[in-house]
């Protein structure tokens, strides 16, 4: 009897875990249709968007600021070969920005699925975090291709994507939950969050390489900010084409798990308070 309870256990379990992953598939796929719903470019509008920002960084920090890159095998004053370095660093950041921002506003977005009973709250912060990850994939696509083409190649480290999404989505989701949960609270948090990422952007090694950082830094940029390891991985296994900071890698999967559970719990201890704030 006991083992018969604990099979039916397992699978009820399992049963409520593939809902709310089709639920939460469904919900993404609505949002994502919902962003540009009625505009003739439809999801295109992702890619222009990340587009206009590489055009506008590439042309100020390469053709203006005429800053130089060291990349093996690639020549240095080459502004096509900076643009698509600098694509390679604001593709995740874009995703992680965008799907942090509107994750936070994500519980005082829905106040009517807030106050069902039966709605899983715990997927609303996902939704935005996996919207933005999806529409950062339109764009990443295109930038393989370029470096296809100017490469004449594809390097076999693309393979290893999947690898780094992991963390890329664990931290995100887990900023995204204490930010969504703060939120109901104090609603200066969005506020407070575009001032933080704006300072944050600067502060990592995205528009300008790692080796203008002082070398008694430089290190301990990839161990403290997870956003520099995870552009920096982008790069080596798109551009370059090699494995590199393993040892950040695997640090950078460690902060993301803990950051996601600290996230989650926050979230949850202030879930039951969500109904009657709102």
């Amino acid at each position: 009897m006991k083992k018969n309870a604990k099979v039916k256990l397992k699978n009820s379990r399992w049963e409520k875990w593939l809902f709310q992953f089709d639920l939460l598939r469904i919900l993404v796929k609505r949002d994502l249709e919902a962003r540009y719903k009625g505009s003739i470019l439809g999801n295109l509008w992702s890619v222009i968007n990340q587009l206009s920002q590489l055009l506008i960084y590439t042309y100020v920090f390469s053709v203006i600021l005429k800053v130089k890159l060291s990349l093996k095998g690639l020549p240095e004053e080459n502004s096509l070969v900076f643009g698509l370095w600098l694509f390679a660093g604001l593709s995740p950041w874009i995703a992680f920005t965008s799907g942090l921002t509107q994750a936070a506003n994500s519980v005082v977005a829905q106040t009517n699925l807030v106050k069902k009973v039966v709605f899983p709250l715990a997927l609303l912060p996902l939704v935005p975090v996996f919207s933005a990850l999806v529409e950062s994939a339109f764009g990443l696509i295109l930038l393989i291709a370029f470096v296809a083409l100017k490469l004449g190649t594809l390097h076999a480290t693309l393979a290893l994507l999947p690898l780094i999404w992991l963390p890329q989505l664990l931290f995100t989701a887990g900023l995204g939950y204490l930010t969504a949960g703060l939120t109901v609270f104090l609603r200066d948090i969005p506020q407070t969050l575009l001032v933080i990422l704006n300072l944050w952007f600067y502060l990592t090694p995205i528009v300008y390489p790692i080796d203008v950082v002082p070398a008694a830094v430089r290190d301990l940029v990839f161990w403290v900010n997870p956003i520099a390891a995870i552009a920096q991985i982008y790069r080596d296994l798109i551009i370059i084409g090699e494995v590199n900071h393993p040892g950040e890698w695997a640090t950078l999967m460690v902060i993301s798990l803990l950051v996601f559970y600290a996230g989650l719990w926050v979230y949850r201890r202030l879930r039951p308070a969500f109904a009657d704030v709102l």
